[in-house]
């Protein structure tokens, strides 16, 4: 089993990910496929990544809605005909600063309680 630090570092290197090309917008993302695709894979790494950490480790950090996380990877694995373009745009840009905030400070929390 991963460390649950690992689990977050993957969750920031998904974000940033995402953030390296989310720069060209949103007429470029409904334009482009393959960035669509590059969006939808790092949001389900994100997710797959929350789903992995162990509950006590969610509690540390209650302003992250974890069980959204959690369900927008069910949809993006499970339902991607129901895929809509302007939800994932949407937590792009408005939930993705948060949740990257959130997850730096739990990280760091994480990392100075086992002395790194």
């Amino acid at each position: 089993m991963r460390d649950p630090r690992e689990r977050l570092r993957d969750m920031l290197e998904a974000i940033a990910n995402i953030e390296r090309y989310a720069v060209r917008g949103r007429d470029a993302f409904e334009r482009d496929e393959l960035l669509q695709s590059w969006l939808v894979r790092n949001l389900q790494i994100i997710g797959e990544a929350a789903r992995a950490l162990p509950q006590d480790m969610r509690v540390q950090a209650p302003a992250v809605p974890w069980s959204k996380i959690m369900g927008m990877r069910n949809i993006l694995v499970h339902d991607y005909f129901g895929i809509e373009l302007a939800v994932l745009w949407d937590a792009v840009e408005h939930d993705l600063p948060m949740l990257k905030q959130e997850i730096e400070l739990l990280l760091d929390a994480l990392e100075r309680r086992a002395g790194v």
